[in-house]
């Protein structure tokens, strides 16, 4: 079996897959703009780098980085296996 993966902008669809992996968005600290960049995006999932190298932040500015990057967001529904992914990463529309 082929792993399967989908690229979208859509910001429910984003969220309900992030969501249904128990991810949360959040920025790298540190890596914040002082001018307008609210800095890098990721989803920080369990197990991941965690709040000491990941802010929380809501969805509402998540998205607000996400739009103004021009961000798209590919996904890996399912591993070749057929197991559920958290693989995704954000690409250049």
């Amino acid at each position: 079996m082929a792993s399967e993966s989908h690229t979208t902008t859509d910001h429910d669809e984003i969220r309900s897959w992030v969501e249904e992996h128990d991810g949360k968005p959040a920025l790298v600290r540190g890596t914040e703009d002082s001018g307008s960049g609210a800095g890098v995006l990721r989803i920080d999932f369990p197990g991941g780098a965690g709040e000491d190298a990941l802010e929380h932040v809501e969805w509402d500015e998540w998205f607000a980085a996400f739009e103004e990057s021009e961000l798209a967001f590919l996904y890996q529904a399912k591993k070749a296996d057929g197991s559920d992914s958290t693989f995704f990463k954000l690409v250049s529309r």
